[in-house]
């Protein structure tokens, strides 16, 4: 009998984590993304301004939708990001291929113009300052295991909050923990976990 919430064998056999295996789009993204660390200011603007997106929505809705955000946010280059007008945001407004949240749309814009201040590796090095250490977190057996809030990602929203970013809390901040590699959440039966053990 599998306990609630422990991974669950795919079609392929390998064991997963179920959430990778409750959409078709699920399992790619989980199995070669989810958990793997992502370095860069660039690349972690992009997956800041996603799970700000995602806020109130399922991630299956973002993920999506990612190809139509990278396009209607410039790749989301800090740089580029920022220059953006008042015309850009109105087109965001009107764009399909994305959220049409204005509160979200211009929390990104805003952001990226504050983003676009800082030092050259400087977002990267924030963030990930505030990587636990692996040591410390033991293998979740179950869904029931994993937090939504940590004592680092409430830190560490605080702190970006404090630096001048917008629509992120907590638990946005311990998404992106998850997202980005800073944690390893897989749960401790699932085939993706070992591929996230290193950082």
């Amino acid at each position: 009998m599998t306990a609630q919430g422990a991974a669950l064998p795919g079609p392929d056999g390998r064991l997963r984590c179920p959430w990778g295996l409750s959409a078709y789009d699920y399992v790619p993204y989980h199995d070669e993304e989810w958990g793997r660390a992502v370095r860069g200011d660039d690349e972690l603007f992009e997956r800041l301004c996603l799970e700000a997106f995602q806020s109130g929505l399922s991630w299956i809705t973002i993920l999506r939708r990612r190809e139509g955000f990278r396009t209607a946010f410039a790749g989301f280059k800090i740089a580029s990001v920022a220059e953006f007008t008042g015309a850009d945001e109105e087109r965001l407004l009107a764009d399909p291929g994305i959220i049409r949240n204005r509160a979200k749309i211009q929390a990104t814009l805003a952001n990226a113009r504050v983003l676009a201040q800082w030092a050259p590796g400087e977002l990267d090095g924030l963030i990930w300052s505030y990587a636990p250490d692996p040591a410390t977190r033991p293998a979740p057996r179950t869904l029931a295991d994993v937090p939504a809030v940590t004592e680092e990602s409430t830190a560490l929203a605080k702190t970006l909050k404090k630096r001048g970013l917008r629509f992120i809390g907590p638990t946005t901040a311990y998404a992106l923990m998850q997202a980005c590699g800073l944690v390893n959440d897989h749960l401790a039966d699932c085939s993706a976990r070992a591929a996230c053990a290193a950082r």
